[in-house]
């Protein structure tokens, strides 16, 4: 007997609860999955021998199959721990990616077993899934990330904000806002600028850094004309207004005036050499710091289209006759950026020069890189610039990039090659894509790390908690507190990620496109146009709002704040939830709860790289643990307004016969305490009871004793 922990009292309670449950087939104990505790390596290359594992309770089955195309291979019994039995199986390797599945049978009893689990039905669709090569960063792997809007974060430098009738944009001119506070206005906000800028995010990187933040992502901060800057006028430089302004000059634009030929001082701000220069190197500073602090900096790509602003289009004239700039695709046909761009109605040229732009978007152009390898190259050139020394960022975020070129078949050979060109340059950077919708194609190893995790995250946990659509547009009763719509939803969407994708998934509660988190407590429908600005703060839940940062910092993938929720901040959709950073007027404790939280997911590495299993679940609640053969955390949701009682199984998940879970955090409506409470484990569950808007952390830790069967 091969025995770790000589506990012969123990070996015979876990003997004779394993008999007991011998008469019944416990397809709770079935369990596989692709991460490093089933699969080993986890991240192969081609050629490496890979040992794939499958977990049964002890003696309660007769045989495992894996299976894979034509292949039905019987599984090689490997080691007994606790009351667990674990098959293996191990291959070789190829270059394609190998999908599979498993077959139990216990005498004339059958089931499946897939990434939604024990199925009777074989669904194939549901396979667990390898690629051999396909590597994501292992610090994005359950990192936590802090989005920043820079205009709305922090103003560390006064002296380069953006003035008042500094250029004419969409039918009006730009405004400083004077008042930190000061509401965004409606659609047209994006000519306000706060003042927020790099600065400031280098003067907050103590806060960042005491919070618990591992990553900073941006959005867009290159050369542009609005506060969002998804309009982006240079690739090559950093945006003035956010980095630096050392030679200024000239004048803002006369009242009346609607040319921006006549606008010398933004001329000169922002396509100074001297300025531009300057503004990258305060981001060469910005991350050298973030890097001398152990964090990360991802920037946000825009490359499906750019803004009417860019030097290539120059549709509102401004590089015209400039010295060291050639002419416009807007301005002359016999531009050498012609082909930047599609051109339609070419008949009536160039008194109705038509382009085609996003979403049918005359600021927005749409960049046409099948006519243009000038065009491809440039980009493939920003994509390993900012990655490269003297910058060396982190990664791209990439800004809608199912959209990029005319055809699927374009957008896929893009990709492809962007990712050879950004790891050839940088092989740790990561490459994250906004994508709404199935993403799998893109996941298979050779374009995207991961995704903004909409469909795996946001909304089917926005639905659970509040039952609100993500941009508040929607209130849906049959949603809340609806566990299966939960289980179903999460269930299906993870199954299209690979593992090193749904390890480093970005998973936020709110952004720049969505209503935030803490609005949508309140189950106000409607937009700030209708509903009023104050009415985001009315009848929201922060108990609530405490359920789903405990999800967010327990679920597998990345946590990603974005700033201000943990200051509480609230706003509805866009432009509404770019309110600024509530410096000053923070909620202390929102934020203390988000920093023990965040202790909490980086404390147990059960919470980064361990295996997930839905533990019982019903209407308003939700249990699951994350867990490995040595770890085990079970978290436990009522969203109800009532008292619950719940009984979770835990022995799924390796809690073993005696042990005793310790609850490291209880939330509710009553307060929050981390005051320890032990919870026996009795004949293989744990029963608790939990308070109204509730959330619990457990938490154990043993090594399982191992016998031969």
């Amino acid at each position: 007997m091969n025995q770790r922990i000589t506990d012969i009292d123990y070996l015979k309670k876990s003997e004779t609860y394993a008999m007991q449950m011998r008469p019944v087939f416990r397809s709770g104990g079935l369990f596989s999955d692709e991460t490093e505790n089933y699969v080993s390596p986890m991240e192969p290359e081609p050629g490496d021998t890979v040992t794939i594992r499958f977990r049964t309770v002890r003696n309660n089955i007769d045989y495992v199959y894996w299976i894979s195309d034509a292949d039905r291979i019987l599984m090689d019994y490997e080691k007994t721990e606790g009351i667990f039995d674990y098959y293996k199986i191990e291959i070789i390797m190829g270059t394609e990616i190998i999908h599979y599945y498993f077959e139990v049978r216990i005498g004339k009893i059958y089931c499946f077993y897939n990434k939604r689990g024990v199925s009777r039905n074989l669904q194939e669709y549901y396979a667990f899934s390898i690629a051999p090569g396909f590597k994501t960063p292992q610090w994005a792997k359950g990192a936590v990330m802090y989005q920043i809007m820079v205009d709305r974060f922090r103003n560390g430098d006064p002296t380069n904000t953006v003035e008042d009738g500094e250029y004419f944009y969409i039918g009006d001119r730009a405004v400083q806002v004077k008042d930190w506070n000061k509401y965004p206005e409606g659609y047209m906000a994006i000519r306000e600028f706060y003042g927020g800028d790099l600065q400031g995010v280098i003067d907050k990187m103590d806060y960042l850094q005491e919070l618990g933040v591992e990553v900073l992502y941006f959005n867009p901060i290159f050369v542009s004309p609005s506060n969002h800057k998804y309009d982006i006028q240079d690739y090559d430089y950093v945006d003035p207004h956010y980095g630096k302004i050392v030679k200024d000059g000239g004048t803002v634009l006369p009242e009346g005036c609607t040319d921006n030929r006549q606008a010398s001082k933004y001329i000169r701000r922002v396509t100074s050499k001297e300025n531009l220069e300057a503004s990258n190197q305060l981001l060469i500073q910005l991350i050298e710091e973030a890097h001398s602090r152990g964090m990360k900096v991802i920037l946000d790509g825009v490359f499906n289209h750019c803004g009417s602003f860019n030097k290539w289009l120059d549709r509102e004239r401004i590089y015209e006759n400039q010295a060291g700039y050639e002419k416009g695709a807007y301005v002359s046909a016999s531009s050498p950026y012609r082909s930047f761009f599609k051109f339609n109605n070419m008949h009536q040229w160039p008194y109705n020069p038509y382009y085609d732009g996003w979403w049918g978007h005359d600021t927005l152009p749409k960049l046409n890189y099948e006519k243009s390898e000038e065009l491809y190259q440039y980009i493939m050139d920003i994509g390993k610039k900012w990655v490269s020394p003297p910058f060396n960022a982190d990664g791209w975020r990439l800004d809608v990039a199912a959209d990029l070129g005319f055809s699927s078949e374009y957008n896929h050979k893009f990709w492809k090659e962007f990712r050879k060109v950004v790891k050839e340059a940088n092989p740790d950077a990561l490459i994250l894509a906004e994508h709404y919708g199935d993403a799998s194609s893109w996941l298979r190893g050779d374009e995207w790390d991961t995704v903004m995790n909409y469909d795996a995250f946001m909304e089917p946990l926005t639905w659970f908690f509040t039952g609100m659509e993500k941009h508040s547009d929607e209130y849906r009763e049959d949603l809340l507190g609806n566990h299966d719509a939960f289980i179903g939803a999460m269930s299906h969407h993870m199954s299209k990620f690979l593992a090193p994708s749904l390890l480093t998934s970005m998973n936020e509660l709110s952004n720049h496109d969505h209503s935030r988190f803490l609005t949508r407590t309140n189950h106000k429908v409607g937009r700030v146009d209708r509903l009023g600005h104050e009415a985001a703060a009315e009848g929201i839940d922060k108990a609530v709002m405490r359920e789903a940062i405990v999800m967010q910092m327990t679920w597998p993938g990345a946590p990603t704040l974005y700033y201000g929720d943990e200051a509480g901040a609230v706003g509805f959709t866009d432009p509404d939830n770019r309110r600024t950073y509530p410096w000053g007027q923070e909620d202390v404790e929102l934020i203390e709860f988000y920093r023990k939280m965040i202790q909490i997911h980086k404390a147990y590495p059960a919470l980064i790289h361990g295996s997930l299993k839905f533990l019982e679940c019903q209407w308003n609640s939700i249990s699951y643990a994350r867990f490995t053969p040595y770890e085990q955390v079970v978290v436990v949701f009522n969203n109800g307004n009532s008292p619950l009682e719940v009984s979770l199984s835990v022995w799924e998940v390796g809690v073993q016969y005696g042990s005793k879970m310790q609850r490291i955090l209880l939330s509710s409506r009553e307060g929050v305490t981390t005051e320890p409470e032990e919870y026996e484990c009795v004949k293989g569950k744990i029963d608790l009871t939990l308070p109204a808007k509730a959330a619990a952390v457990l938490w154990n830790r043993e090594e399982p004793i191992s016998t031969e069967r």
